[in-house]
């Protein structure tokens, strides 16, 4: 197995981070990442320019922080509220999921994170106040809070069951005369 070093440009998933030093194999390094312009073979010229990336590598995760915290302040102060719908006998029809909890915090507060970034652990089915957490970055995290009310629908009065009742039919039975 032929491998190489490589020096990282940018941010690559299962990889490394800017400026990391990793190695790899040749034909990945040759055929992929060094002709997108992901990576720098490694060279005395290169390292030189590794101070660079690494000067702005942090500057990224600088900023990267400093937008996390200022997210998590916004989420810390908010309060949703939501509604299931639930059945006489209290029991909730449907749950709120992270896609909702998503949906709802674009929606009246305009902020846009990632369902994957909610972290519940199943589905809330239960009315009350909770209190659930957003990853926002490896440091931070946002502690939302919850409020999911029961929303009964309004019995029905017995004269308008009685008129919904479909009312009774006789069956006919056939005879054959023989």
């Amino acid at each position: 197995m032929a491998v190489t070093e490589v020096i990282l440009k940018e941010n690559i998933p299962g990889l490394g981070a800017e400026a990391d030093v990793v190695k790899v194999r040749r034909g990945f390094a040759r055929n992929f990442l060094i002709p997108q312009g992901k990576a720098y073979e490694v060279t005395a010229t290169n390292l030189k320019r590794l101070n660079l990336l690494k000067a702005k590598r942090a500057e990224r995760e600088a900023r990267e922080l400093n937008e996390a915290e200022e997210l998590a302040r916004k989420i810390n102060k908010l309060k949703l509220d939501f509604v299931l719908e639930t059945g006489e006998t209290g029991k909730a029809f449907g749950s709120v999921t992270a896609k909702d909890i998503e949906d709802k915090l674009q929606a009246e507060a305009g902020i846009a994170i990632d369902r994957h970034r909610i972290r519940l652990e199943r589905p809330i089915k239960e009315t009350g106040e909770m209190e659930v957490t957003i990853n926002l970055h490896a440091d931070v995290h946002a502690i939302l809070k919850i409020e999911v009310r029961a929303h009964t629908p309004a019995p029905k009065e017995p004269a308008a069951e009685a008129a919904e009742a479909k009312p009774k039919t006789r069956r006919r039975t056939r005879t054959t005369a023989g």
